[in-house]
């Protein structure tokens, strides 16, 4: 029997108050364990909660990127249950008038992604867990309180591709919102999955399974992956598929059953008594809607109808705001589009990566990068020469025509200078001579490739190839 996989994503992404959401404790990332704590966030008796602002303004600036609904009127809610690291044994959180509703996220292909509603909600502490023989865990409360978004997908994704593709715009969006960092290794954006297979020729839903706390688009994908083989191979057997919250055991590679599925009845919702309703203006909405930035789907059209760019490199530079904002600097400055993302998408990203810097930590400044396209451009260096200069910008910060003169980098455009090393390099290689003159052109390569070697790259590539082809060609009279 063929079966249909039906996935939607709850997605959670920690907002980029400076403060949490209902105290004004900070949500600052890896101070010690409980440090960052008030009678607030413990749920010590007495203390109340005070709603925080930003957070809700970042919910809506989501909402209206997402092309949402914005609720004029909204309420937090108490979500009912009992975690070591849910400190009052209930999360303060939106069930049935969230802030956002009835969006859609547009994958590549065109489809179509329901988004159902993004609510504000508070984020639980952490627990660590021993792995020794005695059994204990310990809970650090430092990121309880912190203010989340859940963004809620309808179930409209078919494929783990199509699942890390909206996750991968999602995280995008917001990181150009400027909501979140969406640091997935700190936890600041993290996923839970749904699924169910249902046969090809019905239109009655499956029964689904949820992945809980998926920290990363390969353990996302291989999660589905899992649960699609497992599932098929149940329901293949003719066994039913359990109504469960599973988790994704990386050591294992296979997901893991922890609890049945709760229900929403078993959380007892009820309105939050400690916050009064959210009532929002219309023109601060409208106020809020137009400080939106240009979003990456925009962006990337713009980047391939403005300065000519491939689709593959308009969509690689425009996955990261800083890096995007970094390519149209240069351009402002030397205007070579093309040379400029090959650079970017070459060597500065593989130069980020070596150095585990974010795109929003470049350390080379856009007119400098600009003034090496121009001398790369005007034969002063070659392209192979700029990259050995790029590095060193990279590195020491220093100015593109500092380096070249310290290194001696510049271009060898001198006819009798290279006629020089390219008579040395038909003596030193005979049998390349005899090849090429035997109609093997590409021995010609190889004698570019020991000149280059041997002006260390400085050779200018046009003018020696034209050179060394009159003096092979000589050699036939």
């Amino acid at each position: 029997m063929r079966f249909d996989t039906v996935i939607g994503l709850e997605v959670h992404a920690e907002l980029a108050t400076a403060t949490k959401i209902f105290c004004a404790c900070t949500t600052k990332f890896g101070g010690a364990p409980n440090t960052q704590t008030c009678p607030v966030c413990l749920g010590l008796p007495g203390a109340l909660p005070v709603l925080n602002k930003r957070a809700v303004e970042f919910c809506i600036r989501a909402g209206l990127a997402l092309r949402c609904e914005i609720a004029k009127f909204s309420k937090m809610d108490r979500k009912n249950f009992f975690y070591p690291d849910m400190p009052k044994a209930y999360q303060i959180s939106q069930y049935d008038l969230p802030l956002c509703r009835d969006g859609f996220l547009t994958l590549d292909c065109g489809k179509k992604i329901r988004i159902n509603r993004i609510h504000l909600e508070e984020d639980a502490g952490k627990l660590t867990h021993s792995t020794g023989t005695e059994r204990y865990s310990l809970v650090d409360y430092n990121r309880a309180g912190v203010p989340l978004i859940e963004i809620v997908s309808g179930p409209d994704l078919s494929t783990p591709a199509e699942a890390v593709e909206y996750l991968e715009k999602l995280q995008r969006i917001l990181e150009y919102l400027e909501i979140s960092d969406c640091k997935m290794a700190e936890g600041s954006l993290r996923c839970d999955a749904n699924i169910s297979l249902k046969p090809i020729d019905r239109e009655e839903l499956g029964t689904k399974t949820e992945l809980k706390n998926l920290n990363s688009f390969k353990a996302l994908s291989r999660a589905l992956d899992y649960e699609i083989k497992r599932q098929s191979e149940l329901l293949a057997a003719g066994q039913a598929v359990r109504a469960e919250t599973r988790k994704w055991d990386e050591a294992k590679q296979q997901t893991l059953s922890i609890r049945s599925k709760e229900e929403t009845q078993d959380y007892r919702y009820f309105p939050e008594p400690d916050l009064v309703p959210i009532e929002l203006d219309p023109a601060y909405i409208a106020g809020i809607a137009k400080s939106l930035p240009e979003l990456p789907d925009e962006k990337k059209q713009r980047f391939m109808a403005d300065y000519g760019l491939p689709e593959y490199d308009a969509d690689l530079i425009t996955s990261a705001k800083r890096l995007a904002e970094f390519f149209e600097a240069v351009n402002a400055w030397y205007f070579n589009p093309k040379a400029a993302s090959n650079f970017i998408m070459g060597e500065l990203l593989r130069l980020l990566g070596e150095e585990q810097l974010k795109s929003a930590e470049i350390p080379v400044n856009p007119a400098s990068f600009g003034d090496l396209l121009k001398l790369i451009d005007e034969g002063e260096i070659s392209v192979s020469v700029g990259k050995q200069v790029f590095a060193q910008m990279f590195r020491t910060g220093a100015a593109p025509e500092e380096i070249i003169k310290a290194e001696g980098f510049k271009q060898i455009s001198d006819e009798t200078q290279l006629l020089a090393v390219i008579n040395k390099a038909i003596k030193d290689h005979p049998q390349s001579v005899q090849d090429y003159l035997g109609g093997k052109e590409k021995a010609a390569g190889f004698l570019v490739g020991q000149i280059m070697r041997e002006t260390k790259g400085q050779a200018n590539p046009k003018l020696l190839k034209d050179l060394l082809h009159r003096e092979l060609e000589k050699l036939k009279e």
